[in-house]
Formats: C-alpha cells, sequence, structure tokens
C-alpha cells in the first residue's frame, strides 16, 4: 500500500477513535464531504457529527486550527463538539484538507462550504433550524471560518468545481478564537500563509486572504477571542479584524484577555477555569437569537 494512503487511513482510524469514544449522550456519525463526487475522488475530508439528545436545532461546524498543515482535532475538535452537545447544539467536526497532505487553497474554502450546503441541505434529516448554521474555528480555523462568511457570495468554489448549490454558503454567525487574519509580511502567521498560498506569493494572493482588507457588509455577526501575549499569532490579527468588522457595520464582539497565548481551545485547562470564555460566548449566542 502506498505510504501516503497508509497514514491517510492512519489518521483516519485515530480521529475515529476520538471522536466515538466522546461519551455516547448523543448520536454520532461520521460524513464524508465528497462521497459520490467524480472529480473529488482524492478528497478524504470528513465531518463528525454528533447530534445530543436535547437538539434544539442549532447547528456549528467546527474548523480545528494547525497552521493549515495539520489539526488539532482533539482539544478544538471534539472538545468543543461536547461543550456544545451540552447546550444542544449539533456539531460537525470537520477534518478539512490541509497542506501536510499537500493540499492548498482552494482545498479548504472547498471543504468547508461542502459541509454548510450538506449541513443545510440534509437539515430537516438532521433535525437542524436551516438558518442556524454556524461555524467556529481556531487560529488557521479561525481564519478558515471568517473566509467562509466573508466569501460566501462572491467565491463559490463547488460551482467552480461543477457542483449546484441550492442552499446559501454563508454561516448565520462566526466564531475565529485565537484567527489567523493577515497575510501581511509584518504580522502574518508565516507557515499558515506558505500552508495556505503554497507557491503563489504575490500581493494581489496576500491582499486577497488578508481578511482584514475583504470583510463585506453583510458578513455574519462575529466573536472574536484573543490574548494579547499571543505568541504564535500576533494580537494585532484579530484588532484588525474587528476594526473591519466596525468599519462594515457587522454586529460584532471582541473578548481579548491579557494572558492565555495560543491553542487553549476548549481543554478544561487552566486558561477556560480562570475566564471561562465558553459561557461568555454562550452568552452571546443567546442574545443574538441563536440559542
Amino acid at each position: 500500500m502506498h505510504t501516503k494512503s497508509l497514514a491517510h487511513m492512519r489518521r483516519a482510524a485515530l480521529a475515529a477513535l476520538l471522536f466515538f469514544s466522546v461519551p455516547l449522550f448523543a448520536e454520532q456519525r461520521m460524513i464524508p464531504l465528497w462521497k459520490g463526487v467524480k472529480n473529488m475522488r482524492r478528497a478524504d475530508s470528513v465531518m463528525f457529527m454528533s447530534k445530543p439528545k436535547n437538539a434544539n436545532g442549532a447547528a456549528l461546524i467546527i474548523c480545528p486550527g494547525g497552521s493549515y498543515h495539520h489539526l488539532g482535532m482533539y482539544n478544538e475538535g471534539h472538545c468543543t463538539a461536547k461543550y456544545f452537545n451540552s447546550l444542544g447544539v449539533t456539531t460537525f467536526v470537520l477534518r478539512y484538507r490541509v497542506a501536510r497532505a499537500n493540499w492548498h487553497h482552494p482545498a479548504q474554502l472547498q471543504d468547508i462550504q461542502r459541509a454548510i450546503q450538506l449541513v443545510r441541505e440534509n437539515a430537516h434529516a438532521y433535525g437542524i433550524d436551516m438558518h442556524k448554521v454556524g461555524a467556529i474555528g481556531f487560529s488557521a480555523g479561525g481564519h478558515l471560518v471568517t473566509m467562509a462568511g466573508a466569501f460566501a457570495r462572491t467565491d463559490n468554489e463547488l460551482e467552480k468545481i461543477g457542483i449546484q448549490t441550492r442552499v446559501s454558503l454563508r454561516p448565520d454567525f462566526v466564531v475565529p478564537i485565537y484567527p489567523v487574519v493577515s497575510m501581511r509580511d509584518d504580522i502574518a502567521n508565516i507557515w499558515s500563509r506558505k500552508s495556505l498560498l503554497h507557491k503563489d506569493m504575490s500581493d494581489e494572493r496576500k491582499e486577497k486572504f488578508s481578511m482584514e482588507k475583504q470583510i463585506p457588509a453583510d458578513m455574519p455577526p462575529t466573536y472574536i477571542v484573543a490574548c494579547r501575549d499571543d505568541n504564535v499569532v500576533k494580537f494585532v490579527n484579530s484588532e484588525l479584524l474587528f476594526a473591519a468588522l466596525n468599519e462594515q457595520g457587522v454586529p460584532c464582539r471582541f473578548v481579548a484577555y491579557n494572558t492565555g497565548g495560543h491553542g487553549f481551545g476548549m481543554l478544561n485547562n487552566a486558561f477556560m477555569k480562570a475566564y471561562h470564555w465558553n459561557e461568555d460566548l454562550r452568552t452571546w449566542l443567546v442574545e443574538i437569537g441563536m440559542l
């Protein structure tokens, strides 16, 4: 067997083990994104769906970070799903394509748009309100969910590969956590930029994927979390995103902490115990009518 194929199988098996080891208070399934799509046979992207018994109709697509190179599936993916399941939210942890497997743009945007499409088109079967489908992303995943909100009406990557979309690809809310935002030379997370853009580092491409330059007036309501002492993604990324959202009049909130660093995810760690940042997020989701 080809080494790369074997590595993919091992990663899939590990992800499934982590997923199905979550306490069974929810219906769980693994959903391939591209099954039956002829020109996407090499894409091995999946969603791990978890529907709690007390499901309230809200849905959340979860995008772990990892510099667009790998994915933090446990602390940023399945731990996040477990918390939102406890609130009655049906979750979809997205294992999108990354540079470690030689995938670059537009693969990641294709994957999240396909995830939104499948969730909305199967809303009745999943017991979901198709008008309450949000996206949360961590680090590079924060950049990805911001792209999903900003590019939904201008960059339909599914139609470019022949997939007709009958539903909106725009999330109903977006939650970037310690997000990668800018591709500017002075503040970019270089690893994320290289993983996403690969060999084309033209000024045009860097501008295109600097999300502080791309926020439209119809961007979904957005909730940002970041720490001033983040030594992986510079705090100014979140400041620039928040300023761009305000300039466009987008409903948004920016919660900034002095300490906490990067990568805390939704683990029950020291940062969570000190600040309970997830509870503040829950309150905001209630305020905007998503919970």
